[in-house]
């Protein structure tokens, strides 16, 4: 799908700030998703640059709330100031300063109709465990980079990154609470429904 000039922005600012964005695909999709649930309150785990934010809150309700969650302020910054320039009030994104597994315990317990982890791949799995409980019935865990550049696939590659991606399928597919669809759309997203 054409990316607009703030997406674009986000994109470069992202190449800039040393930041792997989502891909156009990746993007698209995760539009789509927000705007089928209508989605009114949604996680992201690694703000970066604002280009997976931005797709996100054009999907969903136009009340909906983003609660985005990064380690460095500084990508922060430059996401809100690309959600600013594309119209998006500020009430709109709560962009959260901090490590993933120490915010999202403190968010509520099946408040979220969305949860993007594309935070640090090492604590996927733990970012999955928060999923299920901040989840509500019916809700969509998205899980970005769930291919690693092909490396899931190999058997072989046993780096630490492309092991815990590898349990983070396996954990997922076990959880008697998602029903999971891996899609090959840019660099691989999970999505999983809530039960």
């Amino acid at each position: 799908m054409p990316e607009d000039e703030y997406a674009q922005a986000a994109r470069r600012a992202g190449q800039e700030l040393g930041v792997t964005s989502a891909s156009q695909g990746e993007a698209a999709v995760l539009t789509l998703l927000a705007r089928i649930l209508d989605a009114k309150a949604a996680v992201e785990i690694g703000t970066g640059a604002g280009v997976s934010g931005l797709a996100l809150l054009r999907g969903m309700n136009p009340e909906g709330i983003l609660t985005s969650i990064d380690l460095e302020n500084e990508h922060q910054t430059q996401a809100r100031r690309v959600f600013t320039s594309a119209g998006i009030v500020p009430r709109r994104a709560r962009l959260i300063a901090g490590p993933g597994l120490g915010v999202l315990p403190k968010l509520s317990d099946a408040a979220y109709d969305l949860v993007f982890a594309d935070g640090d791949p090492l604590e996927f799995v733990e970012y999955v465990a928060q999923a299920a409980r901040l989840l509500r019935s019916g809700g969509l865990l998205v899980v970005g980079h769930a291919l690693a550049g092909g490396a899931v696939a190999d058997s072989s590659n046993e780096d630490d990154e492309t092991v815990i991606i590898r349990e983070t399928l396996d954990a997922v597919t076990e959880m008697e609470e998602f029903t999971p669809l891996l899609l090959p759309v840019g660099d691989g997203l999970l999505v999983a429904t809530r039960a």
